[in-house]
């Protein structure tokens, strides 16, 4: 069943609204990954139409088999909402103590505190919606060259637990950070 979250505002920084993509969403979608900095970190950049309505319609069906749950992210603006992140629940299984997070922030939005935010309302939801099922531990994975991963990893209360071996597709070791359910 969809959701729609809240993070709320900061001194600094609007509220977010967190929610499942929509068809309406493609434009900023391809926008955000015209990046090259969000290019580097993502294993399958989005590079046309074809690739967005694959994202659409994988996001999709993730919700549906209720396994994978990709969420846009959005801030207010005069105008409505803009797309500010992408935070990602995968690996969702009932019976399975742990899942993945991961996330990616829009180039205008880095260095504002929106990806923390963002992953520690999507961190709370899951230990919520998940809990019966017995979700115990949320992981956040990245390579050792992105600090600020691990910036994101700690402000949104996942502790650094180990370095992880580079594997394909991988090219660099990783770290895993791990939240607990509280």
């Amino acid at each position: 069943m969809p959701i729609v979250l809240r993070a709320a505002p900061t001194p600094t920084a609007p509220g977010l609204l967190l929610r499942p993509w929509r068809d309406g969403d493609a434009d900023e979608l391809l926008a955000a990954y015209r990046d090259p900095l969000l290019r580097r970190w993502t294993r399958q950049p989005l590079t046309g139409r074809a690739d967005v309505r694959a994202f659409l319609r994988r996001s999709r069906q993730g919700w549906a088999a209720g396994c994978r749950f990709s969420i846009a992210v959005l801030e207010p603006t005069d105008t409505g909402e803009r797309l500010v992140a992408h935070v990602l629940l995968k690996e969702v299984t009932p019976g399975r103590p742990y899942a993945e997070v991961g996330y990616w922030t829009a180039g205008s939005a880095r260095g504002r505190g929106v990806a923390p935010r963002a992953v520690d309302a999507v961190s709370a939801w899951a230990f919520a919606r998940f809990a019966a099922a017995g979700l115990t531990r949320l992981e956040l994975l990245h390579q050792v060259d992105n600090p600020a991963s691990c910036r994101v990893a700690q402000k949104s209360g996942y502790a650094f637990v180990e370095v992880l071996p580079a594997r394909p597709p991988f090219p660099r070791d990783g770290h895993r950070h791990v939240r607990h359910r509280p």
